[in-house]
């Protein structure tokens, strides 16, 4: 269990945005609705293609898109939900960073996973490996993303807070104890209390407190349904993921309003 209890943190919605089935004005769109009705983060995912629907159908890059957002957004945070660690140098990633960091006046927050979706590696060039390979080049590429942010000029207009997505229990969960301000849990109530009590065994392991580490989780349920389980369980950053080309703003809108009720 936690060594200390978690930290009392405000409750946070964000949006994912999916990239995909739309065409970029409508994307533009629908980062302005989102920002304007109210939601802390916006994010979109870095893959490729499509993951649903006619999985060759529109689609486009992370990171391009990020730095737009930079310019188009004024108050959000904005990331990816999340950057897969294959698919950039780890110090190239770094400096992607550092410079939407600039551009969005400190307002990034660096997302990043192992990666998964063979048909991106394959499509694209990339050795897939193993899921083990995958998990310890991502806790390989950490140590070296926040070398080469010190060694920035300029630095980073702040320390970057990291999110990490992912569940694994003896490998993923290890690097996320030892580098995340953010832990993003796939998976419902029961999978994020069980995970985050071994989480905190990890941080126990390796000498830090994991109540420190803010827990994150995706949800598709309206949040009276959900929501207050989910913040008795240790959740405050509530994300819900909508796809184009209409980007319906409807649930995200209800969690809005849900946390504003909770003052």
């Amino acid at each position: 269990m936690p060594t200390t209890p978690l930290l009392h943190r405000p409750v946070r919605i964000g949006v994912q945005l999916q990239p995909q089935h739309a065409d970029y004005a409508q994307i533009r769109a629908a980062v302005a609705r989102a920002e304007d009705a109210g939601v802390d983060v916006i994010f979109n995912w870095d893959h490729f293609f499509p993951l649903n629907g006619d999985l060759d159908g529109k689609h486009f890059e992370c990171w391009t898109m990020l730095g737009a957002w930079a310019e188009q957004t004024s108050r959000v945070q904005i990331g990816a939900l999340v950057t897969c660690n294959s698919y950039r140098n780890p110090e190239l990633l770094a400096d992607m960073a550092r410079t939407v960091d600039h551009i969005s006046g400190g307002r990034l927050i660096l997302g990043i996973g192992a990666g998964w979706c063979e048909k991106d590696y394959d499509e694209l060039g990339y050795e897939f490996g193993t899921a083990g390979s995958r998990i310890a080049a991502l806790g390989e590429a950490m140590p070296r993303i926040k070398a080469r942010w010190a060694a920035s000029n300029p630095v980073p207009t702040r320390e970057i807070p990291i999110l990490i997505g992912g569940g694994g229990e003896r490998k993923t969960l290890r690097v996320v104890a030892e580098h995340a301000d953010v832990w993003h849990s796939f998976g419902d109530l029961e999978v994020l209390t069980r995970k985050s009590a071994i989480l905190a065994e990890h941080g126990v392991a390796v000498g830090r407190d994991t109540a420190l580490v803010e827990r994150s989780v995706a949800v598709q349920q309206p949040p009276v349904v959900v929501g207050d389980d989910l913040v008795a369980a240790g959740a405050t950053l509530f994300t819900v993921g909508v796809s184009g080309p209409d980007y319906d703003l409807g649930l995200v809108r209800d969690w809005v309003a849900w946390r504003d009720a909770r003052g």
